[in-house]
C-alpha cells in the first residue's frame, strides 16, 4: 500500500473524515484538503476487481510441523495476480494456504 502524503510532503499530521466510499484528508501542516477513494485498486494496473483471500500466518511447532497462528487478508488483482488466484481457488476447501503467496511470521 502506498503511503499517504500531502503535496507539501507531510505524512504524519494528516486527518480524515469518511464520506461514503470517499475520505476527505486534511493536512495539519499546510491546510491542504483532498478526497481519496477508499475502494481497493491494484497498484500495478489500477484495476478495481480485487479479491481478498486469507493468507495463513504460521510458526514452527514441534520438529518440522507448522502451526497456523492466524490469518491476514491479502488483496489480489484479477488481472495481475491470475496465477495466485487460480491456485487459491483450485486448492479449496483449504482457503488458508494459497501455495505461492509469501509466509508471514507474527512479528513482521
Amino acid at each position: 500500500m502506498r503511503p499517504i502524503t500531502c503535496p507539501c510532503g507531510e505524512s504524519e499530521d494528516l486527518s480524515g473524515a469518511p464520506e461514503g466510499d470517499l475520505i476527505t484528508v486534511s493536512c495539519g501542516r499546510c491546510g491542504h484538503r483532498w478526497t481519496r477513494d477508499l475502494s481497493l485498486r491494484c497498484e500495478i494496473c489500477d484495476e478495481t476487481d480485487i479479491q481478498i483471500v486469507p493468507l495463513a500466518i504460521v510458526e514452527k511447532g514441534r520438529g518440522t510441523q507448522l502451526s497456523v497462528v492466524g490469518t491476514r487478508p491479502v488483496p489480489l488483482c484479477s488481472r495481475c495476480d491470475t496465477d495466485d488466484l487460480r491456485r487459491y481457488h483450485d486448492h479449496r476447501p483449504n482457503p488458508l494456504m494459497p501455495l505461492q503467496l509469501p509466509t508471514v511470521t507474527p512479528d513482521e
